[in-house]
């Protein structure tokens, strides 16, 4: 989801603690009927820009850099880099023709990254749809082996329920909708674009999920044997694992309340996601250890761990490459001003987790994400003037070196 979504299926704590998380996100953008008229009309000079926030210097990343615009897109977010970093996918809704009404869901997309003679991000080019016209849209991610291969979650065409699930805020137009006909896909985008079916529904194959209940917030293992994802088949959002080799698919965590948005550990050795454990309506974040067969298949999780406990929504947590550390979004500054922490992983649970402060900005800052040599950080962000979610990217400020 641009936030890593679950359906609608869930329960009604789980809709409070998604109405905290999306009227932080959400309160700053302005609803679909309402949005602001094109900064500039010439979308391939937008393609290529980018802009330095000129921001004080922060914590834990340095030179934020916006890479799209309300110019192109109304919003983006949820974004990934592909293995090489010369890639990124992201979610988001496009600007509409002049006349036109904006898209209601999220496109899916890939763009080139653009670098500077010293290797700098500087901005992305080559902007391009993925998804089918008309379709909802979430959770990107590339293939670490096969370089055009992605994987999505889509409802591949546009959703029937008339009254989809979700979230809206207040009696406002936009809507947030949680369709149960999303599942996971995946295309080779090289192919699709030479015979002609990139952006349509012919190329893509169906890799999890059924089209009765939402499963999405779905990734490959580093190897690409593996996909975890969430399902809410049980009415609650639970982990789960495909082995794509084995075609073996295990419920790794089914604990009451609300499980998603995981990743695997870099290593492939353990998981990380958020939970609804408590029934609180707040979120918090897990790792796990990931227990596998003697044929290397994963049977199940051990020696999980609760990495925040407090009165804060904690969500969105991703691995840094090393694996040592996790980065996360919290409203532990305000709900209005969400802000990226980091937190050393203890060795065992008897340890107190360790944690720094990576952004500080005005404007909601979440989905934190890595380039895969850690050096560059990729978020969503609210930072700029309207306040639009957008795509950001900045230095990662390693606290072991000098920056």
């Amino acid at each position: 989801m641009s936030i890593r979504t679950f359906a609608a299926t869930a329960s009604l704590a789980t809709s409070a603690v998604l109405a905290a998380v999306f009227a932080a996100m959400l309160a700053a953008v302005p609803p679909l009927g309402c949005t602001p008229k094109p900064q500039s009309a010439d979308r391939a000079e937008q393609d290529i820009a980018s802009a330095d926030t000129g921001a004080p210097r922060e914590p834990g990343v340095s030179g934020a850099r916006q890479l799209t615009f309300p110019d192109r897109f109304i919003k983006a977010g949820e974004a990934y880099f592909s293995p090489d970093a010369t890639r990124i996918i992201f979610q988001a809704i496009e600007q509409p023709a002049a006349g036109a009404d904006p898209d209601e869901f999220y496109a899916m997309f890939v763009c080139d990254v653009v670098r500077d003679a010293a290797g700098d991000i500087t901005g992305v080019s080559n902007i391009r749809r993925v998804s089918p016209k008309g379709s909802a849209n979430t959770c990107g991610w590339f293939h670490p082996t096969k370089r055009d291969t992605i994987l999505f979650a889509s409802t591949i065409g546009a959703p029937t329920a008339e009254n989809a699930p979700g979230y809206q805020r207040g009696t406002s137009r936009y809507r947030w909708a949680f369709p149960p006909e999303t599942r996971i896909v995946e295309i080779d985008i090289a192919a699709a674009r030479r015979d002609g079916t990139l952006g349509t529904a012919l190329p893509l194959k169906t890799l999890e999920g059924d089209g009765k209940a939402y499963v999405a917030e779905g990734s490959y293992s580093s190897d690409g044997r593996f996909v975890l994802f969430c399902s809410l088949e049980s009415g609650d959002g639970d982990l789960y694992i495909r082995d794509l080799k084995t075609g073996a698919r295990t419920c790794v965590v089914a604990a009451p309340g609300y499980d998603g948005g995981p990743f695997f550990s870099p290593d492939g050795k353990r998981i990380c996601y958020r939970s609804d454990r408590n029934k609180d309506n707040l979120l918090q974040v897990f790792v796990a250890d990931l227990v596998f067969g003697s044929d290397g298949t994963i049977t199940g999780i051990q020696n999980e761990i609760q990495l925040t406990s407090n009165e804060h929504v904690n969500w969105c947590p991703y691995f840094r490459p090393d694996g040592k550390t996790l980065v996360y979004a919290t409203s532990e500054i305000g709900h209005r001003n969400y802000e990226v922490f980091e937190i050393v992983l203890p060795r065992s649970m008897d340890d107190a987790p360790v944690r720094r402060r990576v952004t500080e900005a005005e404007g909601a800052d979440v989905l934190p994400v890595f380039s895969p040599d850690g050096r560059w950080m990729l978020w969503t962000g609210q930072r700029h003037e309207g306040r639009s979610s957008q795509l950001y990217v900045g230095r990662y400020r390693d606290p072991s070196r000098t920056n």
